[in-house]
């Protein structure tokens, strides 16, 4: 029913469609494909390492509007998890606009959410413009970053996702310190303000993200599918005749005559020259608007299909016992970095940690796991799947150990820890391409994100009312390593599954022959 990742790297548009030849493309692994990974790195940058800094304004926004950790948590939760939670949206845009226009219209939305957020007079108006408004607008953004870097590598896909989402470390650690020193020097609400500026540059990457066209430039199937094109220009009712000698003269007069018989006067041969203009512009904005309805039913109906149709991916046991591990695992890595401040102030570590942010040592080793991460699961001796699971084993072992240490050396430590192995997270994209076929990732993937957004916005908010029924941070990290731990179990039963009908078939074939 899906598409194997053995089939990927051959001629396909920006649009999902079905492939019709078999012949390499020449950008794929290479060329532009270098463009595309610059520009999802630049869009990790910007979304994801924004994200991760929200520590830095949660404390101002703590000190300006005096709510409880769990209310004003819900502002960065808000937003981290409505961009991923978006994610089945945002591949109905996909299949429709392109990842290009998906991604220019996000970084415009983001930007707005940004600076209307500067405005913030208490914190359910942050829920508005900056939970959702900045969050949705990452969310266009984000998952064409992703997919578009999917679609132009097939032999070093994990490592060209590695070095694209090492953007999200690099953007902890500038946008950290960014944060701080525009909060220090002009105020939280000038450094969103500024801060809505630099997102502007999201339009530029999505600028970038050139859909792959076939080798000899011929139209995609898409093309060809279109509806008839209307005429855009109208038929003349007269050929223009040009004479030559004395009879043609004769038939030059003749022709004039009969023009002038026919438009009446040249005034009225102007107004008809006006009318034919008019109904061209008519004809090709009827023409316009006939190729984006047939272009936005297409979309419409390959998003339903996939999601609710014969071939939905729900259908895949795999893929859901995936879903159902996406939801508990993202908010153990989400909950360290909106609630390390915090925990840094009440381990009366602050010296220490202003000289070495806890959250920029997470970010700088977060980069280099993603890339060394997506170098072992691109050799060919290795399994994907292994460096996945032995990644998330380390992650929740990290989360349960965090509560024990209160010392800044043994926290730097752990938060090397968990930023080597969320390392992983370069690698869903391959692991999901791996389950559904690349032809099926956009929409895959935008369902895993949302279930990642899902544990993102409730993590941080459960972690601050435990703190506030408890007044320890203990307990939340327990509990969410211990979800973790039940999510990674349905994962690890439908491997077992999934290898066990594979030996199965293989020795039915082999008593076969």
């Amino acid at each position: 029913m899906y598409t194997s990742h053995e089939d990927v790297g051959y001629d396909f548009e920006d649009a999902p469609k079905e492939k019709k030849t078999l012949r390499p493309h020449p950008d794929i692994d290479g060329g532009w494909a270098w463009m595309i990974v610059l520009s999802s790195f630049f869009v990790h940058i910007l979304i994801m390492g924004s994200q991760m800094a929200l520590g830095v304004l949660n404390v101002e926004w703590l000190e300006e509007f005096h709510q409880s950790r769990g209310l004003t948590a819900w502002v960065s939760s808000l937003s981290m998890g409505i961009t991923l939670i978006v994610g089945p949206f945002i591949g109905l845009f996909i299949n429709t606009c392109g990842c290009r226009w998906t991604a220019i219209v996000g970084g415009v939305v983001n930007a707005l959410g940004w600076v209307l957020s500067a405005y913030a007079a208490s914190v359910p108006y942050l829920f508005i413009t900056f939970g959702v408004a900045a969050g949705f607008g990452s969310g266009m953004a984000y998952l064409p970053a992703v997919v578009m870097v999917s679609r132009y590598f097939q032999k070093r896909r994990a490592l060209a996702q590695g070095l694209s989402t090492t953007g999200t470390g690099f953007g902890t650690f500038l946008m950290t310190v960014l944060l701080k020193y525009l909060c220090a020097e002009y105020g939280w609400r000038n450094a969103m303000f500024i801060q809505g500026a630099v997102s502007l540059n999201l339009c530029v990457c999505g600028a970038l993200m050139r859909p792959l066209a076939t080798a000899e430039g011929r139209p995609d199937s898409a093309e060809k599918d279109l509806p008839p094109a209307l005429p855009t220009e109208p038929v003349p009712l007269i050929e223009p005749v040009k004479p030559s000698g004395l009879e043609g003269r004769e038939e030059g007069r003749e022709g004039a005559t009969a023009v002038h018989g026919l438009c009446g006067s040249p005034a009225s041969g102007r107004r008809d020259l006006g009318h034919h203009r008019q109904d061209a512009f008519a004809l090709r904005a009827l023409k316009t608007m006939s190729r984006l309805t047939w272009r936005i039913k297409r979309g419409f109906r390959d998003w339903y299909a996939g999601y609710f149709g014969t071939t939905s991916l729900f259908t895949n046991r795999m893929f859901v016992a995936f879903i159902f591990w996406a939801l508990f695992a993202y908010s153990s890595f989400v909950i360290p970095f909106i609630h390390l401040p915090e925990i840094v102030n009440l381990y009366h570590l602050s010296e220490q940690n202003d000289a070495f942010p806890l959250t920029s040592i997470i970010a700088i080793v977060h980069i280099f796991g993603k890339v060394i991460l997506g170098i072992i699961a691109d050799l060919p001796c290795i399994s994907v799947w292994n460096v996945f699971l032995v990644a998330n084993f380390t992650l929740v072992m990290s989360i349960f150990i965090l509560p024990l240490i209160h010392t800044y050396t043994g926290l730097a430590v752990i938060c090397a820890l968990i930023g080597f192995s969320s390392g992983y997270f370069s690698l869903m994209p391959v692991v999901t391409e791996d389950l559904v076929g690349i032809e099926h990732l956009a929409n895959a993937y935008g369902i895993i994100i949302c279930a990642n957004g899902i544990s993102a916005l409730l993590g941080p908010p459960f972690a601050g009312w435990i703190y506030d029924i408890t007044q320890k941070y203990d307990f939340s990290f327990y509990i969410s390593g211990l979800l973790y731990m039940v999510g990674l179990l349905f994962l690890l039963i439908q491997l077992c599954v999934r290898i066990i009908a594979q030996s199965r078939k293989k020795y039915i074939e082999g008593t076969r022959v």
